[in-house]
């Protein structure tokens, strides 16, 4: 009985260490390879007023872009091929744990009968929100 748990279980850490491998790693890539191109630097120019409120360069913007629009994976992905600080990757992961995987959090939120509207906007605003604050206290 434990070694068919313990079986079980490394199965499952395999299938999902290797679902998790086939968002980050391409992620990871695609944004190590914007960084050889202008238009990493595009990006950041374009989006670091915004992002300077809550004390993120401009290029931390495809982190909250990939993970609210795909998912928290392409996030992570998109900040572990940044150089940012451990600051910065605080205020993303703070920022991204209220608002990621919108799409797909709004079609599970709408089928349920809730106001998706009031949802996106609480939980795009508490993202923004605790970005501002933990910029000032980090």
């Amino acid at each position: 009985m434990y070694k068919e748990s313990l079986l079980r279980g490394l199965n499952k850490g395999i299938r999902t260490t290797w679902e998790l491998t086939k968002i980050v790693v391409p992620v990871y890539f695609f944004v190590t390879f914007l960084k050889y191109t202008p238009v990493l630097s595009w990006i950041s120019n374009f989006f670091a007023p915004v992002m300077k409120i809550v004390g993120l360069p401009g290029e931390a913007s495809l982190a909250l872009v990939l993970g609210n629009m795909i998912n928290l994976y392409a996030g992570i992905g998109v900040i572990a091929s940044l150089n940012l600080t451990i600051k910065q990757i605080t205020i993303l992961a703070i920022m991204l744990s209220f608002s990621h995987s919108l799409f797909l959090e709004t079609a599970v939120a709408k089928k349920t009968g809730v106001n998706v509207t009031l949802i996106l906007l609480i939980r795009i605003s508490l993202a923004i929100i605790f970005g501002i604050l933990f910029n000032i206290i980090l």
